[in-house]
């Protein structure tokens, strides 16, 4: 791919229409746009060969500090928890990660760097810098720094919320476990019923009984 030529606050002639407007106004349609620049540059800084940038956020943070668990690297690259469960898996399958059982909790897997993974990781570091530094010097020297402290505001509402989603996500789950614990027992109060249904079978017994009764005159006939 060439080299991108963005031209920062380009003009176009004509008048734009209100749908153009409103998206100018836009955060989540600026964002989108800013996002695919970012990538584009990204893509073209390290090469077709190298590392995804989600999959650099992962190297990252877990060479930061080793032993994370699924729930630490959520939280670290804000990947949400069902995209990362199958990076982390296809990272395993090209062995840039290595995964085992926590000491802490029996119920989680930690991951770690393979060699080969600590090697992608250093290869893509510079080419990764070289990037973010073309991305900022689309702005002005000036507003390089407060770029950077929106974009960090936006990354720590973003971890506020996902914190918020779990403790109100824990409450929700204990009770399913406590309806399932719940149902089992009445599934066992069901067996009495049938089993109350088999003494009808009795009733030939009394039929049998009068029989005997209607035959005593026998034994005076014999004396």
């Amino acid at each position: 791919m060439a080299k991108l030529k963005a031209k920062v606050g380009a003009k176009k002639s004509g008048k734009k229409s209100s749908a153009g407007k409103a998206l100018e106004r836009s955060p989540s349609h600026l964002l989108h746009r800013a996002l695919q620049l970012a990538l584009d540059i990204y893509t073209e800084e390290t090469g077709p060969d190298a590392v995804t940038q989600r999959q650099y956020a992962v190297l990252s943070a877990v060479a930061a500090q080793e032993g994370l668990t699924q729930t630490d690297l959520v939280r670290a690259t804000g990947i949400d928890r069902s995209t990362l469960a199958d990076l982390v898996a296809r990272m395993i399958g090209k062995n840039l990660l290595g995964r085992e059982r926590s000491t802490l909790d029996a119920r989680a897997n930690t991951v770690s760097l393979t060699a080969e993974g600590r090697a992608a990781l250093d290869a893509a570091a510079p080419r990764v810098a070289a990037a973010d530094a073309r991305i900022l010097k689309l702005l002005p020297l000036r507003k390089r720094d407060a770029f950077l402290s929106v974009l960090a505001e936006l990354s720590s509402a973003a971890d506020a919320l996902v914190e918020v989603e779990e403790v109100e996500a824990a409450p929700k789950a204990k009770k399913k476990t406590k309806k399932v614990k719940a149902e089992k027992p009445a599934k066992a109060a069901k067996a009495p019923k049938v089993k109350a249904a088999k003494p009808a079978k009795t009733k030939p017994a009394g039929k049998v009984k009068k029989a005997k009764k209607a035959g005593t005159p026998e034994p005076a006939n014999a004396a």
